[in-house]
């Protein structure tokens, strides 16, 4: 029979600093279907919130999606 040994390795999950995080906005104001309108990506919220602003100034919508994604890497914990 065969032996094997398993060892728990400890990681830390960090942001990943080579990759900018993206955020974006979607519009989900209206009666019966969603207006769908979209900031794009952007690499600031305040962007986002500019394009947000402008949109409900044109059209009176006020409901919004907001997203946040970015890149996430793990790191082994280094053992003292």
């Amino acid at each position: 029979m065969t032996r094997r040994v398993f060892r728990y390795v400890p990681y830390v999950i960090a942001q990943d600093p080579t990759a900018a995080p993206e955020y974006t906005s979607r519009c989900v104001s209206g009666d019966e279907t969603d207006c769908g309108a979209e900031s794009g990506a952007r690499s600031d919220p305040a962007d986002v919130e500019e394009w947000q602003r402008r949109h409900t100034q044109d059209t009176r919508h006020t409901r919004y999606r907001r997203t946040f994604a970015d890149y996430a890497v793990l790191n082994p914990v280094e053992e003292r």
